[in-house]
């Protein structure tokens, strides 16, 4: 028998499945890793890892525990051993309280 091939999504709400229309979340065959795991198949195990408001590099001070650089690293050991890992971030950074430019 073959071995699983393993992938983690790491990401924001995209990732986590937060419906622009309300605060549900939705179910695992519609979420966008769940949709992946249905393509790929049994030969592979999708780990959905999404967060909402998770942002790239940094320290939310309003809500706090976001910071994907932070967070990768523990993610990654804690489902290890991995194949692929798919990262899905970048939305959250435009948050006016982190003042970022594309500069």
């Amino acid at each position: 028998m073959k071995k699983q091939k393993t992938v983690m999504c790491f990401g924001d709400s995209n990732t986590w499945g937060f419906p622009p229309d309300c605060g549900a979340r939705y179910d695992r065959q519609t979420r966008w890793p769940g949709v992946l795991q249905h393509k790929l198949g049994e030969g592979y195990y999708v780990i959905e890892e999404g967060l909402p408001g998770r942002n790239t590099v940094w320290d939310d001070p309003v809500e706090g525990g976001k910071n994907g650089l932070k967070q990768l690293v523990p993610l990654i050991h804690s489902h290890m051993p991995l194949d692929l890992l798919i990262i899905m971030l970048g939305t959250n950074d435009f948050k006016n309280r982190f003042s970022v430019s594309a500069l």
